[in-house]
């Protein structure tokens, strides 16, 4: 059926295909790794003081956050002097965002699913790149940053944002409306001021930095308009020079004084569901249903249309292991190229508790995010600041007080306790859908939801533990039962697959035995005690176990008698909790810590390692559960096998889920042909001269940070170089001895993966002649990767020895790929690869457009006799692989990198430059060294300048 056919409503199944596609599609082109994340489905008849109804999500909650960190100078806000020009920059004023809540809630059913369009959002990620590139070029000046203050525009759009920038300073403004760029002059002064269109920012500048800002934006490409002048009296004045009239004139505050508090009167509503007994069901059946529940299972098909690398700062990604198994329970990232500090940020959600306690919930939020967050080094809890984002049926029968008493729990109760604040955080109150279908009216209202982000600093990103278990028979496994023996299946995964909800759900009953938790596992990170930790959370224990085995692919035998005799309470409680392995030398060592932190009543040892490639579960010996891990495997990853093959190709969905049969070989390994620490540029590092690189830059492209940091790293000086630079004459390629065309979306990729910017160079006289002048010298070089391949590719016609090179297509998956794939460094005469042919290792891979396409028939063979194709993807047995994942866009024999005949010019689709530390892989090798196996690329052309 058509989308927009009244009566119907988009289907929740619709909404996981397409929405997770279109925000990963933003954050890819934008240039933002997308390392965290949950995905929570749910549908349940509950009892109501009134007879029942059905709660759960039929429209989605999607989170967007981040983490990073800010030099202190770059904190405040400034003063903004009278006379000092208010700006707005990024992209046009658009019909968006005016259908209001009204058009989003659909709470009257009267909409049908083809809103209104001025409620909907477009996005614009190329733009926002632009706008964010400006921003950093200022705060790169330090404290000669020529913004003295900055407000994003979001709800509201400018209406909100000029008022608040202004006020902020204690300032007013004078402002004309016609100078905001406009990409529908159509529209109404209301709709010009009030339109929430997004990538855009408004600032303050002075006059004497104008011109300063203003060539930025001209560099950048990004448009900009001074919209008037702040003033010292504390009005704000929008004129409107096509009307002659000032559809704005009002104090400041009055417009943004405080409004008369609201009061609502709401009632307690304690309605007792139905007991959930369990004593019938059967243990392997059970963990089949639970490990294909949305909330439990795989979700590759989220994560991997993500690009989860870009800006060469990620530490640890949701994929663990040389498996590349998706289960890690923290998001660490590093703050900078040089160190080891970091950034962790975990998530804790535990929403459908709140339809038994809805107190219990915010507190198991945040529980679960804390549980999360111990795998990384932070210390204590001393830094560690939550994000709070609350979503309820504002009106809804009892929601209100549900709401009321979990604000009061979360924020004066358990907070204060573990000594942590939430600085911030986001509401939506209209967690309610209505719509009429067969004439019936339906409805599903969401259940109170708290969703928890927690940051902290990392001292020692190296010290972060994963799920993996290792294959050492000389280990144990241990338990931290924070549930305390209670093992409360209400509200649990287990529950909601056999379609009931339970009475009593689990709840955090000892904020200090939390804290003590926190406090020993951080103390044995810092002693290297732990060789895995994961947290118990959706589907219990038993869930824990099964993705640990996933990650480590290892059998495990476990036995429950010191838990008690209730072996599914046990195994499907959503207590929180987590399960550590701990090498056999170390277990006097965790004894210790546990007596130091009085955690003795709830710590057990579970079992150990077997060699069985099963889970065995029993009871004082007695096996009560016995399954391969080949098989609980394939049933985890049912779920995003079936999204895979309806969203993407089906052929390659079925290659991915049939390469989860092997598990005997690791799909990651490593095969040098050289040492990592081999530094081949040490004749030159006493050197003063440092050649010149130009990192190149076109409009969209976002991957040029880590790719000049791996130069510099290897003894270049590298130049940020945007096209804009050599149009306009500002740099010419003559003062460079390499360049290198960096990753991205140039031109958001509109005309074809790279082809917009190989067209500005080969259809713009002066810069046909600069590039064509510098692939003839002699002495120059060059490197083109991903985005940079694409465009360079498209210029094989004025690349000597380039003839033969194919151009790049969309990925036969018909998505973007973001993976760690293996690839074989084939013989060539690549400058970049000296050394390093026969090699085999991981590399990362992020692009949508990958498939190399030649032009002729046998090109593919000739490439590879005449040794210009000088990288190709391969499996875990070491061949040339079409075959997906392992090849992950479907090119012929994996070729996925070239040369020229002279080795000076070399192209590849992955990113040697997000690795080329081995802190920055999501696997490594423990023989690597703090340098990872690509450096060695960059050292190369370093030694090859001389």
């Amino acid at each position: 059926e058509p989308y927009g056919k009244p009566g119907r409503i988009v289907s929740a199944l619709d909404i996981m295909i397409e929405g997770p596609l279109g925000s990963a599609a933003f954050n890819n082109e934008f240039g933002r790794p997308n390392i965290c994340g949950y995905f929570r489905s749910y549908e349940q008849r509950i009892k109501t003081a009134d007879g029942d109804e059905v709660r759960g999500y039929h429209k989605p909650i999607m989170l967007a956050g981040g983490v990073g960190s800010i030099r202190p100078e770059q904190i405040d806000k400034l003063d903004i002097p009278a006379g000092s020009n208010i700006i707005v920059v990024g992209g046009p004023a658009m019909l968006i965002g005016l259908g209001g809540g009204a058009a989003s809630s659909m709470t009257s059913g009267s909409s049908a699913e083809n809103l209104d369009f001025a409620s909907v959002q477009r996005g614009n990620p190329e733009m926002e790149r632009r706008v964010q590139e400006v921003i950093d070029r200022c705060y790169a000046q330090g404290s000669n940053n020529p913004i003295l203050s900055l407000h994003d525009v979001g709800a509201g759009g400018l209406s909100n944002a000029l008022p608040e920038l202004v006020n902020d300073a204690g300032k007013g403004a004078t402002l004309e409306l016609r100078k905001v760029p406009n990409d529908e002059p159509g529209m109404s002064p209301r709709e010009i001021w009030c339109n929430e269109s997004q990538e855009r920012y408004v600032l303050a500048v002075t006059d004497d930095r104008l011109d300063d800002f203003s060539a930025l934006c001209e560099r950048e490409r990004c448009p900009f308009a001074v919209l008037g002048k702040a003033t010292d009296d504390q009005q704000l004045i929008v004129s409107d020079e096509v009307f002659n009239n000032h559809p704005v004139q009002m104090p400041l505050d009055i417009l943004l004084g405080k409004p008369p508090k609201m009061k609502r009167e709401v009632e307690r509503i304690a309605v007792r569901q139905d007991e959930f007994d369990v004593s019938k069901l059967d243990i392997k059946k059970a963990l089949h249903r639970v490990l294909q529940a949305p909330t439990v299972a795989d979700k590759t098909f989220l994560i991997t249309i993500g690009d989860r690398s870009v800006g060469g700062l990620t530490a640890r990604d949701q994929m663990v292991g040389p498996w590349q198994v998706p289960v890690a329970d923290v998001a660490v990232t590093l703050t900078d190229f040089e160190h080891f500090t970091g950034e962790g940020m975990s998530i804790g959600e535990r929403t459908p508790l709140a339809l038994l306690d809805a107190p219990a919930s915010g507190r198991m939020a945040i529980g679960e995010a804390l549980t999360n967050l111990a795998a990384c080094y932070t210390g204590d809890l001393s830094r560690t600041v939550l994000s709070a984002n609350w979503m309820a049926a504002a009106g809804h029968e009892g929601e209100d007080a549900r709401l009321f008493d979990t604000v009061k729990s979360v924020g004066m109760d358990i907070c204060p306790q573990l000594g942590i604040t939430i600085p911030v955080g986001k509401d939506s109150l209209s967690m309610k859908t209505v719509w009429r279908e067969d004439n019936t009216q339906k409805s599903v209202t969401g259940p109170l939801s708290l969703i928890i982000s927690a940051f902290a600093p990392v001292k020692d990103v190296r010290k972060s533990v994963t799920p993996q278990l290792v294959a050492d028979k000389d280990s144990g496994l241990f338990l931290f039962d924070l549930g305390q023996g209670k093992n409360r299946l209400g509200a649990s995964v287990l529950a909601q697959v056999y379609a009931r909800i339970g009475q009593q759900g689990p709840d955090l009953d000892d904020v200090s035995l939390l804290k003590n938790f926190y406090l020993a596992v951080q103390e044995m990170l810092e002693q290297d005690y732990l060789m895995a930790y994961h947290d118990r959370s959706d589907g219990g224990l038993i869930t824990t176990l099964c993705e640990m085995a996933f990650a480590g692919r290892t059998g495990i035998t476990i036995d429950l008698h010191k838990l008690g005799d209730k072996t599914l309470d046990i195994l499907f409680a959503e207590e929180l909790g987590a399960v550590v392995q701990v090498k056999r030398n170390n277990f006097n060592n965790i004894k210790q810590v546990i007596e130091k932190y009085n955690l003795n009543g709830c710590f057990y040892q579970l079992g150990q390692i077997n060699d069985s490639a099963e889970i065995i579960i029993q009871q004082n010996k007695m096996k009560v559960f016995a399954e391969s891990i080949v098989k609980l495997r394939r049933s985890w990853s049912l779920t995003t096998y079936h999204m895979q093959k309806l969203r993407d190709n089906p052929d390659c969905a079925q290659q991915e889920y049939d390469d989860s049969l092997d598990n005997e070989k690791p799909s990651l390994f490593s095969q040098l042909s050289y040492q990592t620490d081999e530094d081949v540029t040490a004749p030159y590092l006493n050197s003063s001269a440092k050649p010149r690189m130009a990192i190149l830059r076109e409009q969209g492209v976002n991957g040029q940070v880590e790719m000049a940091a791996a130069f510099n790293k290897a003894g270049f000086e590298a130049v940020d170089v945007h096209m804009s630079d050599l149009l306009g004459g500002s740099l010419d390629l003559n003062s460079f001895q390499g360049l290198v065309a960096c990753g991205g979306f140039s031109y958001g990729d509109v005309l074809g993966a790279g082809e917009g910017w190989a067209k500005s160079i080969l259809y713009n006289s002066r810069a046909f002649d600069m590039f064509s002048a510098f692939f003839l010298r002699e002495d120059s070089f060059g490197l083109g990767i991903c985005n940079g391949c694409q465009m360079m590719s498209n210029l094989h016609g004025i690349i000597p020895g380039a003839e033969h090179w194919p151009h790049f297509v969309k990925n036969n998956s018909e998505q973007f790929e973001a993976r760690v794939s293996m690839v074989e460094v084939m013989p060539s005469p690549s400058l970049f690869l000296t050394g390093m042919q026969g090699s085999k290792m991981p590399i990362v891979v992020s692009h949508g457009e990958g498939r190399a396409e030649f032009r002729e028939e046998g090109q593919v063979e000739m490439s590879i006799e005449q040794e210009t194709a000088c990288l190709r993807y391969i499996d875990r047995n070491s061949e040339a692989t079409e075959v997906y994942p392992a090849n992950p866009n479907g090119s012929p024999q994996g070729l996925t990198g070239f040369t020229t005949d002279n080795g000076r010019f070399t192209i590849m689709m992955p990113h040697p430059e997000r690795i080329f530390r081995t802190v920055q892989n999501s696997w490594q090798e423990d023989d690597w060294g703090l340098d990872g196996p690509w450096m060695r690329m960059f050292r190369n052309a370093r030694a090859w300048v001389g």
